[in-house]
């Protein structure tokens, strides 16, 4: 597969996965009788079943009649949903949600939904029972962006690492000799000064190269590398040219924290929030500005729905923009005289009457489906990029506002 159609099947993931989540979050439970269960990829399945048992015969001791049989109804829907596996999850995990939910009017409705390897791993087991869904941690996994370097280190210690979205992942560490600035006693002053530089540079050679091992087979999938420890300590460090050249080229920020044991590494992350919001931000801000620097020069971008899908089905399309925030339907009609026409509708509002442009005959609806699976199909067939694009900045926001939260980059200038 590839690379194209890899990113365009990740980015579709997850955006069904964001919409499970966000109709996940819109239900509600009388009661606590909504069950989340997170299930890592290395749980024996029969231990979750054993679980799941026993919080059933648990649930026995609730004293509502209605809360009790919802909760052991939950627990029956996800015991028969977990039969559908073997030993163990598959990759990354599962995560199962299954509860009463209220419809109206006084009514409820089993919900079970299962989320089958989700874009992170699941770190640990979870079971929580509540009046909502827990959606939390499958959230963190969707804002997980990008693949940093860390790199701690003072004179004595150093560790490196990976900050993998939001999970920082220490990887390898070092210990140094370097000698105290007392020198003992018979040792001249400028023998002990030469031979604490010598330890010293060998030291930053050792944390150079653990980095070098770590990163440099990494270094086209890097979004950057921060770099902490005490001044001087880590100025010395990236100004001594010890880091492969392109590791140095990629370090977008040297902090001061405290420690550079493990714990450094997350006092790293803490003090460079300011340049991974902006790192993670930059991707979208680049692809904004050269659609509208294309835009200006002529025919060479499009947006709205139906331009841009003609231009997708003509395979005139690069790359496809849409806004994380887009949340529509199209409607496919079918007039008598055969012509077809589109309409993009509100997610949440029913379907509407249509009369054909083209010869104002009431025309039939054929299908209705999600605008962004619509158009990542066709994207998909054309090897067309699909790009998702954050409202957390200025141009961001204009692509939903503006244009409708669809726009393409074209591969040349066309008419339409």
């Amino acid at each position: 597969m590839s690379s194209n159609a890899e990113g365009a099947s990740e980015d579709r993931r997850k955006y069904e996965f964001r919409k499970v989540i966000e109709e996940l979050q819109e239900y509600e439970g009388s009661g606590t009788q909504l069950v989340t269960i997170y299930i890592p990829e290395d749980k024996q399945i029969s231990d979750v079943v054993a679980h799941v048992v026993q919080e059933h015969s648990e649930a026995a001791n609730i004293k509502s009649k209605q809360t009790r049989t919802n909760v052991q109804d939950a627990l029956t829907s996800i015991k028969d949903r977990l039969r559908y596996y073997d030993t163990f999850p598959p990759e990354n995990g599962i995560v199962l949600f299954s509860g009463a939910v209220d419809s109206g009017g006084g009514q409820t409705e089993m919900v079970t939904r299962v989320l089958d390897s989700p874009p992170q791993p699941v770190e640990s087991f979870r079971y929580h029972c509540d009046s909502a869904f827990l959606t939390e941690p499958l959230e963190e996994m969707l804002a997980d962006k990008g693949l940093f370097g860390l790199i701690v280190l003072d004179r004595r210690e150093a560790n490196v690492g990976w900050l993998k979205g939001k999970r920082i992942e220490p990887v390898k560490s070092a210990s140094s000799l370097v000698p105290g600035k007392q020198r003992k006693g018979g040792q001249s002053a400028q023998r002990f000064a030469r031979l604490r530089l010598e330890a010293i540079d060998n030291f930053y050679q050792e944390v150079a190269g653990m980095a070098d091992d770590l990163m440099v087979p990494k270094r086209h999938e890097l979004d950057g590398i921060l770099v902490g420890g005490p001044s001087p300590t880590k100025d010395e460090f990236l100004d001594g040219g010890y880091l492969h050249h392109e590791l140095q080229d990629k370090v977008v920020g040297k902090f001061d924290v405290s420690y550079t044991d493990e714990s450094g590494l997350g006092d790293l992350v803490d003090a460079a929030q300011d340049v991974l919001a902006d790192q993670e931000v930059m991707k979208d801000k680049s692809q904004m500005e050269e659609f509208f620097e294309k835009l200006h020069r002529g025919n060479e971008a499009t947006y709205g729905f139906e331009p841009t899908r003609k231009n997708l089905v003509m395979g005139s399309v690069d790359r496809l923009l849409l806004s994380e925030d887009l949340r529509s339907d199209v409607v496919v009609y079918d007039c008598p005289n055969g012509h077809e026409e589109f309409e993009v509708v509100d997610s949440r509002h029913k379907t509407p009457d249509h009369v054909c442009s083209e010869c104002k005959e009431e025309a039939e609806v054929r299908e209705r489906e999600d605008v962004i699976e619509h158009l990542m199909a066709i994207a998909e067939q054309r090897g067309t990029e699909t790009k998702f694009i954050s409202t957390d900045f200025e141009k961001g926001e204009q692509l939903m506002d503006a244009f409708g939260g669809v726009a393409g980059i074209l591969r040349y200038s066309t008419g339409v």
